[in-house]
């Protein structure tokens, strides 16, 4: 079985096989990876040069990697403004927080012109507060937003915020309207089926092998090669894995979720019956949403932390944390404490040191680009991906280009083992820090310092 979104998607869909590569194929671009980074690349090549011969190569199947196993919320890049302000500028950092909202638009107006039916809902989303140590601790970059005018938050009365939540956890909560949820297994799908409509030649099932620099670059496969005058490489998680030199650029964690059996009713009861996504204000976060099926998606980011950015056999597997995300949603949710859970599951998250994804040229090479580390916060900002290595293997000149971005890591981790002994050490910080929270108690001034350091990039666990 298939995590519980893909599963769900390939269920109701009629879709060509795509067979493995056999033999040796030529192209104009060769992207590697079919998850959201590399379909939203390959449409957005093919929306400006319709003629361009485009060759996506999936090791599986499209979608089968992290795009499959988030728990579809579309965000903006909203929360990040102090990151953002701090390493790009004042002007950068307003262009990107709007270009983010631009983008959540985009993929729900892209998938209504091209009948992907994903359940793509622009409901909004709740930012909350569930303890009292939370409580105002949104304020200072709301207030920053307000101050650059990009701003499309609202403090709600509390009322309201619970009722929008459906739960009376919630202490506090601002909502904007500029988010949308989505099932992310028939996002991916549907952007596979346009992309072959269009033109986009995909090979599933065919892993890359190795990559060899030149004019054109060839990525080899286990039955074949290609040869292409533009590699892009939207790898994700797995672009560690697949070159060293990135071992550090990221860390490679788990975010895990579970989703009820259908309980409209008892939805449509405790008041949680639009499409909003629902986070509080923890660095792990809890975030949730309900689908148009009636079910209701909890997850938490921050969970296993894999050694050396390797891809562990957990990540293909219900998630180890389900006991205590089922606690966790009987908390939020008493009247759900009985409905029976349908699926868990978790994925590999490449959670970059500033918790925003950064792009760039490999080994200096002027025609391989690459992309990742979305922080697992990539719904959204993976459409902004495909605008910014569709740019750069076109060899624009444009805001996307001229991007600090597009300069590579913008920090290291500290090396193994200190990495990964590090991040349960701060881990394990939080959670003593955050349960002393929920218990109205006074963490240890040691856990606090080291809760610090994952929350330096604000937040970027989100889904």
């Amino acid at each position: 079985m298939r995590p519980f979104w893909l599963q769900q998607a390939l269920d109701s869909e009629q879709q060509p096989a795509c067979p493995p590569l056999h033999g040796d194929a030529r192209c104009d671009v060769c992207i590697v990876g079919g998850g959201y980074t590399g379909l939203w690349t390959a449409l957005q090549l093919k929306e400006a040069q319709p003629s361009l011969d485009v060759l996506l190569i999936e090791a599986d199947i499209c979608g089968a990697g992290a795009s499959d196993r988030n728990g579809g919320c579309a965000l903006s890049w909203s929360a990040k403004y102090f990151t953002l302000e701090r390493l790009f500028g004042v002007e950068e950092a307003v262009r990107l927080v709007r270009e983010s909202e631009l983008s959540i638009h985009a993929i729900g107006a892209f998938c209504a012109a091209n009948g992907i039916d994903c359940d793509y809902r622009l409901d909004g989303t709740l930012y909350t507060a569930t303890n009292q140590a939370q409580v105002g601790s949104t304020d200072a970059v709301i207030a920053a937003l307000q101050q650059r005018g990009i701003n499309s938050f609202e403090r709600l009365p509390l009322q309201q915020v619970q009722r929008l939540a459906g739960s009376a956890r919630h202490l506090e909560g601002w909502f904007s309207p500029a988010a949308a949820t989505v099932q992310p297994g028939r996002l991916v799908r549907g952007l596979r089926r346009v992309a072959l409509e269009r033109g986009v030649r995909i090979h599933e099932g065919t892993a890359m092998t190795a990559l060899e620099h030149g004019a054109p670059a060839t990525v080899r496969t286990l039955h074949g090669s290609i040869r292409a005058d533009r590699v892009v490489l939207g790898l994700n998680a797995w672009m560690a894995r697949a070159f060293p030199q990135f071992q550090r650029s990221v860390a490679i964690v788990s975010s895990d979720m579970v989703i009820t059996e259908p309980c409209s009713e008892l939805l449509q009861e405790i008041g949680l019956n639009t499409g909003i996504s629902v986070l509080d204000s923890r660095i792990f976060v809890h975030y949730y949403h309900n689908t148009s099926d009636g079910r209701l998606m909890l997850g938490k980011g921050g969970n296993t932390f894999a050694f050396g950015g390797r891809m562990l056999p957990v990540f293909d597997q219900p998630s180890p944390y389900r006991p205590l995300l089922r606690q966790s949603l009987g908390g939020f949710f008493p009247a759900l404490a009985e409905v029976p859970l349908a699926a868990s599951w978790n994925g590999p998250s490449d959670r970059s040191v500033t918790g925003l994804p950064f792009f760039g040229r490999l080994d200096g090479q002027g025609n391989v680009f690459y992309g990742f580390g979305y922080s697992g916060s990539g719904v959204g900002p993976c459409h902004m991906g495909g605008q910014i290595l569709a740019s750069l293997a076109l060899g624009q000149d444009n805001p996307w280009t001229r991007s600090p971005l597009v300069n590579g890591p913008l920090g290291l981790f500290p090396p193994e083992p200190i990495r990964y002994l590090g991040s349960l050490l701060v881990r394990n910080a939080i959670r003593r820090k955050e349960r002393a929270e929920d218990h109205g108690q006074r963490p240890r001034r040691l856990d606090v310092r080291l809760a610090r350091f994952a929350a330096a990039a604000g937040k970027a666990d989100k889904a």
